[in-house]
């Protein structure tokens, strides 16, 4: 019987508009049945999450096309939410159910009046953990902390002499530091810095907060931070800060388990202010803490007072937002309640409704389920976008030798299930400062039973590290050219190795720089801002044999991207190529070599 129905809800001919829909937008809805199914009746359930019963639609007979026959329906869905559907076929035989794989295909139906930052549509975002990237000379910015202020380029520490890990060695990474590379950056065609946690802390990381009220005193003062705002805003870049909302630091204002603030903290004290932030088992050396690690105790859920904080008028999203920053992203976003995101959308907006909201979603962030909730991010009332963590594992797996058709379909499945507008402002990472490097990942080469000093001092040798810089270049292409926004993690174009944290947060050697590697970023970067419109239109793949081919058009402007993730030269046929924009060459010829472990990215010529 299924080869005889047919329906595929990426084909626009079956269901139109494709992918996620406005509340109230009208959906039609097409399928196939060939001769040989004698059917009475053809039914449209769709069924709103969480609810067993459905919403019924009868689909009409439309007409007969040699021995197919059409049915069709026209929905109109009005209240948001996440919705699956799937067809009842009345036959002799009793009925038939046409799904997905014997799940509902989805519906993602959102707010009519959800919109999200045009500004940043068709730009690079490039992720800075700040202790790491660039020291400048700033007679503001003071070590005080409990730990060791290392010389830069010394290597990271893993462990301390005890056995434990702190993460308490600092390389004093600051924001003069950031300042004296906004013209570099600039020539990355970078539009928005993402910024790892810069409030005072205990860690070099950062997200176990000390006091949202003030900037570490490593990184320099508020009258700095006002200045690199400023200068990054005339180099064309805004600054988006990280927003770690669930839990605090032990070694803070509001927990103060070491005694270093003057404040009675929940720790010390029931009677502090702050005792109701946290959930102790057994007071006070047993509490909830993230993932527990006790360094970073959980705020509540019941915590009012804590989100009044954050996200009330002249709070801290307001007290940072006010001088200019231009975005914030959500630490570990599923452990927030709704409620409360909703909360800090609010807030975000308040001032500026252009201003972003990303969020940390390692999965795909239209279905999600966490701690056995569904999250609902992209109804109009959350979040602007997410992490695309979906899209990092896809391009590695490629450019590590996977299968074109297992990329296509985890890119469609996104671009399906995504809001356009949600989709143009994600985050496309291949690597964070919670991951390996993407070149190390893209070497191939296997470290499992290795330990963590053995992977610390591990380098690739000459060829090893030209293999993994070929599949990065490929790997690149498809980044900056995938719907979404690249998000470049600090050094990746300088061709940064290390594994896992904190082996992937080392400093920046500023002096040896692969001059081949950063050229072709900066390529990237001036493809991203002369085409953002087509890099900010429709989706979608070709076929042939052999190669990726990833199209991205708006009205009859064209560019494909394509891949040969392969080991022998593959033929790339095209009759109208205008020229390639890697190299800004022409093109005079409609067959095109594609060498083995490369990206070329082809504009188009208008028909």
């Amino acid at each position: 019987m299924t080869d005889l129905i047919y329906f595929d809800s990426s084909n626009p001919h079956c269901k139109f508009p494709f992918g996620s829909v406005e509340q109230g937008e009208e959906i039609t809805f097409r399928i196939f049945a060939k001769d040989g199914v004698f059917v009475y009746g053809v039914e449209l359930q769709v069924y709103e999450d969480g609810m067993d019963i459905p919403y019924v639609f009868a689909m009409a007979f439309n007409c007969k096309r040699g021995d197919e026959c059409e049915y069709t329906a026209k929905v109109n869905i009005n209240k948001v939410g996440l919705y699956w559907y799937k067809f009842v076929f009345k036959t002799e035989s009793g009925d038939f159910v046409k799904d997905k794989g014997g799940e509902g295909y989805q519906l993602t139906v959102y707010d009519k009046n959800y919109v999200t930052p045009d500004w940043i549509k068709g730009g690079v975002i490039y992720h800075i953990f700040v202790d790491r990237f660039n020291r400048g000379k700033d007679s503001g910015a003071v070590f005080d902390k409990k730990g060791v202020l290392k010389q830069w380029g010394d290597e990271v520490t893993i462990v301390d002499s005890d056995g434990v890990f702190r993460a308490n060695d600092f390389y004093g990474g600051n924001f003069q530091g950031i300042i004296d590379k906004l013209p570099y950056l600039k020539k990355l065609g970078v539009t928005l810095l993402y910024l790892s946690p810069i409030f005072k802390s205990a860690s070099n990381h950062r997200y176990d907060t000390g006091d949202y009220e003030r900037l570490d005193e490593l990184l320099g003062n508020e009258e700095k931070f006002a200045e690199l705002i400023s200068k990054a805003r005339d180099n064309g870049m805004g600054i988006m800060l990280d927003g770690v909302f669930n839990h605090t630091g032990a070694d803070s204002r509001y927990f103060n388990k070491f005694n270093t603030y003057p404040e009675l903290g929940a720790y010390q004290s029931k009677e502090s202010p702050y005792y109701d932030w946290y959930d102790f088992y057994r007071y006070p050396d047993e509490y909830h803490c993230w993932w527990g690690i006790t360094v970073t105790p959980t705020v509540s859920q019941r915590a009012r007072s804590f989100r009044d904080m954050i996200v009330k008028e002249g709070g801290i999203i307001d007290k940072w937002t006010s001088m200019g920053v231009k975005g914030w992203r959500l630490d570990v976003v599923d452990e927030l309640r709704e409620d409360f995101v909703k909360d800090i959308r609010t807030a975000v907006k308040r001032n500026d409704e252009n201003n972003l909201l990303i969020g940390e979603v390692w999965e795909d962030a239209s279905n999600k389920i966490a701690y056995s909730y569904r999250r609902h991010y992209f109804q109009g009332q959350e979040l602007d976008g997410v992490m695309n963590y979906p899209f990092k594992e896809a391009v590695l797996n490629y450019a590590l030798g996977g299968k074109a058709c297992e990329f296509e379909k985890t890119v469609m499945t996104v671009v399906e299930n995504y809001p356009k507008q949600s989709l143009d402002v994600t985050m496309n990472l291949i690597d964070s400062h919670d991951t390996a490097r993407a070149l190390s990942v893209l070497s191939g080469v296997d470290m499992s039973g290795t330990d963590k000093e053995f992977r610390r001092d591990f380098r690739l040798d000459e060829d090893g590290y030209a293999a993994a810089k070929r599949r990065l270049i490929l790997a690149s292409a498809l980044q900056f050219t995938l719907p979404g926004v690249p998000s470049v993690f600090y050094g990746d174009e300088q061709g940064v190795e290390g594994y896992e944290d904190p082996l992937c947060r080392r400093t920046l050697d500023w002096n040896h720089i692969d001059g081949e590697l950063l050229a072709h970023y900066i390529s990237l970067g001036k493809i991203r801002k002369e085409y953002a419109d087509i890099l900010c239109g429709d989706t979608y793949f070709e076929h042939s044999e052999g190669l990726l081919i990833l199209c991205r058009r708006k009205g009859k402007r064209i560019i494909k991207t394509v891949v040969n993730n392969g080991d022998c030269v593959k033929q790339f046929h095209c009759a109208n190529v205008k020229k390639e924009l890697l190299s800004n060459a022409t093109v005079c010829k409609d067959v095109i070599d594609i060498a083995p472990q490369s990206a070329a990215i082809f504009l188009l010529r208008q028909q």
